[in-house]
């Protein structure tokens, strides 16, 4: 097993047990939360905790996120707000991927693939389906969106967080894969619900 200087961002319901697993796997880990105590279990493990997303991706190979939303993911990736000067891009290096667990827009992902590639850092979407038991379990499905080199270079990390791992297309394609997933889902949970009506 080749081992890799990994960054994980975000200790929430999910990020929490991903990291975890990327860490018990042996690769080299450090965190960054927005509360520090939300990364202390980890920390206990070994990791080592970061003080800024830049903090984070400096010397990372892989950059993993976990955050709640777009706007979040683009604070955190681009700076664009709290962590103006001090997100990922400020500290990732060329050739570095980036891995967004989180389920966010399409459109905002496709953005900031084109920022990143301007730096020679690539990005791809990986928002994951099972939910927390999923997370915990390592039994996640993945779809991805971006650049197919990217992906077989991070395949092995995200082996460690699910079983199932598709190659969508494009970046943002796994973004819209996992909205077709919601969407489906709700249709099936709404009919249930009126068909007991």
């Amino acid at each position: 097993m080749i081992v890799a200087r990994v960054a994980f961002i975000g200790g929430g319901a999910m990020g929490a047990p991903m990291a975890g697993h990327l860490l018990a796997a042996g690769h080299s880990l450090v965190v960054f939360t927005r509360r520090r105590a939300a990364a202390d279990a980890l920390v206990e493990r070994g990791a080592e905790y970061a003080a800024s997303p830049a903090a984070a991706a400096t010397g990372a190979e892989f950059v993993f996120l976990s955050v709640t939303g777009t706007r979040d993911v683009e604070d955190v990736v681009l700076g664009t707000g709290t962590y103006a000067g001090s997100a990922v891009l400020d500290g990732a290096a060329a050739g570095t991927v980036v891995c967004d667990t989180s389920t966010i827009d399409a459109g905002a992902t496709r953005r900031m693939a084109a920022v990143l590639r301007q730096r020679d850092i690539l990005l791809l979407d990986c928002p994951v389906s099972g939910g927390a038991a999923g997370a915990q379990a390592a039994t996640l499905t993945v779809l991805v969106g971006g650049d197919g080199t990217a992906l077989e270079k991070a395949r092995p990390l995200l082996e460690c967080l699910g079983q199932q791992i598709f190659h969508m297309g494009d970046s943002g394609a796994g973004q819209i894969t996992k909205a077709c997933n919601q969407i489906a889902q709700v249709v099936n949970i709404q009919g249930i619900a009126e068909a007991l009506l």
